[in-house]
């Protein structure tokens, strides 16, 4: 069965990316993974100093938009993690891709 990713490339303000990373090790993923999303792979991109990526796996679209509208509009997300990693975002763009599970499996980390 395929499976969509959803792809988020963040701009990180100018020398946040550490400190960012550490956000996201410690208080976002862990409360990501409570709430059953499926990370596939986070990390640094190795093109720049202020670039971060996300990936994620759903069932499909509309999996995608119940699961986030239900994070983001937690308590849990905006009395957490949610400022320490919006204030270092300058922008971001997400991607949505159709992929099959050998696909989502080597994105795995």
């Amino acid at each position: 069965m395929n499976r969509i990713i959803e792809i988020r490339s963040y701009t990180l303000k100018p020398g946040t990316r550490d400190a960012y990373h550490q956000v996201v090790i410690d208080e976002a993923l862990p409360l990501l993974r409570k709430w059953k999303m499926d990370v596939v792979a986070f990390g640094a991109s190795p093109h720049d100093a202020d670039s971060y990526y996300l990936i994620r796996a759903f069932d499909d679209v509309d999996d995608l938009n119940r699961q986030e509208d239900a994070f983001y509009g937690s308590d849990e997300w905006k009395q957490g993690p949610r400022e320490a990693i919006v204030s270092k975002i300058e922008n971001y763009t997400s991607i949505v891709i159709e992929v099959d599970d050998a696909t989502l499996q080597g994105l795995r980390r």
